[in-house]
């Protein structure tokens, strides 16, 4: 009697579909960072026997003793896992039929650094078989999965969008959010044919609400950077209003709360110490890059943002600097409390972190850093290692300024305010504290 799919005739991708339906389809994430994570939770609840994959052999033993990494999943979540399996050898893939990439894409000397993401197609390369959808959720530039994905991929022998399907998807997980989570958020979905377009949908539509198509992978790959761009370029004008109406003798809070109350044609955005972690600080220069590469010039709009960003350190350490002037104190041996050092609320990522920028800046300036972050437990500041101090009144009073970078919701700013001899506020958290030892960026 025949058993294999040749002889049986059965197209390999329509098996796959089937799969897919019956919530059969063995689903592999490869990366199990911040993105990998929550979405091979998201997977393992729709029903689907779950493997992940990562090669940081930590991050297996963790999540093998049904513990979670990653501060938007909780360790219930994980123990709940009770069918899936955790490895950080990718020999596993050879039992998956669906296979997702979340890999990270750093900047490396300005350009895109996708080593990672070859890395992990070269091992899915290896186990590829008939009726496999491959997507990747990676952050890129247009054209990455059709011209570096797939070449490697189809090193296996076996054909794109006949064999096995192709997909991008980009990630669109926002650490610490509570509101817009995996299942909530519309996913944006391409694929390499129609076929392989409609298989990838399919899997999403099990576990995410509301599924975006776009005719192929460089729309959706291009959407990605769009909607980074877009935050990247306004944070940075409101940065730099920031700036001007400090010498126009304008408090930019009060005037950015104002132009908030309009119910059409705005959407506000909020000054800070700059921008950081994984996509606002990077993705834009992937589309600048890419223009730069393949058109021979970039984009304007986006070089001059990350110049603004990538200034706003030195201006938040030169404003508490003169600060600390005015009180009649140099910065040079001033005790300094940095509150808040991850690169946004309610999270503990450090990647890119600005308030990590602008308490080096101190340091270097022979300050006396020291920081409190509820989330994060050490920091490297000036090459030393230092550890998070508690906001109490007895640090509070053995500190010559407070400096609030990021405003998480544990921190209480009324009680920094009522202690400290000085705060300078980077994020807007004081705003209605009026109080002369009190100044806002």
């Amino acid at each position: 009697m025949p058993t294999d799919l040749t002889e049986l005739h059965v197209d390999p991708l329509d098996a796959l579909a089937a799969k897919i339906r019956e919530r059969q389809a063995t689903a592999a994430v490869v990366g199990l960072g911040y993105v990998g994570l929550p979405l091979l939770v998201g997977i393992h609840q729709a029903g689907f026997p779950s493997l992940g994959i990562d090669t940081d052999q930590t991050k297996i033993d963790v999540l093998t003793a049904r513990r979670s990494h990653v501060v938007d999943v909780a360790d219930s979540e994980i123990e709940a896992m009770d069918r899936a399996t955790f490895s950080a050898n990718p020999a596993p893939l050879g039992e998956a039929d669906v296979i997702i990439l979340c890999l990270p894409t750093p900047l490396s000397d300005g350009a895109p650094d996708l080593t990672m993401v070859l890395t992990a197609a070269e091992d899915v390369a290896r186990y590829l078989k008939p009726g496999v959808l491959v997507v990747l959720e990676s952050t890129t530039y247009p054209g990455t999965t059709e011209e570096l994905l797939r070449p490697i991929l189809e090193e296996s022998g076996l054909v794109a969008g006949r064999d096995f399907a192709l997909g991008y998807s980009p990630e669109r997980i926002d650490p610490g959010n509570r509101e817009h989570r995996l299942d909530s958020t519309p996913k944006i979905v391409a694929g390499l044919t129609d076929r392989c377009r409609e298989l990838a949908v399919s899997f999403y539509s099990a576990f995410v609400h509301t599924v975006v198509t776009t005719a192929t992978p460089r729309e959706a790959e291009m959407a990605k950077l769009i909607e980074n761009t877009y935050r990247q370029v306004n944070i940075a004008l409101v940065n730099e209003l920031a700036v001007m109406a400090k010498d126009l003798g304008v408090d930019i809070w009060e005037a950015l709360h104002a132009a908030a109350t309009k119910p059409f044609g705005y959407q506000p955005f909020w000054p800070g110490p700059g921008v950081g972690g994984h996509c606002i600080a990077i993705d834009p220069t992937y589309l600048s890059w890419r223009a730069g590469q393949q058109l021979g010039y970039r984009v304007g709009f986006i070089e001059h943002a990350n110049e603004v960003n990538n200034r706003m350190p030195d201006y938040i350490a030169t404003r508490v600097a003169e600060m600390l002037n005015a009180a009649g104190k140099a910065v040079n041996g001033s005790r300094l409390l940095g509150v808040g050092v991850a690169f946004k609320a309610g999270v503990d990522d450090l990647r890119g972190s600005p308030a990590v920028e602008v308490l080096e800046r101190l340091d270097a300036k022979g300050a006396d850093v020291r920081f409190h972050d509820p989330y994060v437990e050490t920091v490297t500041i000036g090459g030393r290692k230092l550890r998070s101090v508690p906001v109490d009144p007895a640090t509070l009073a053995d500190t010559d300024a407070v400096i609030v970078l990021t405003a998480h919701p544990q921190i209480d700013v009324h009680a920094i305010v009522a202690a400290a001899p000085l705060v300078f506020d980077a994020r807007g958290a004081t705003v209605g504290i009026d109080e002369p030892h009190v100044e806002r960026l």
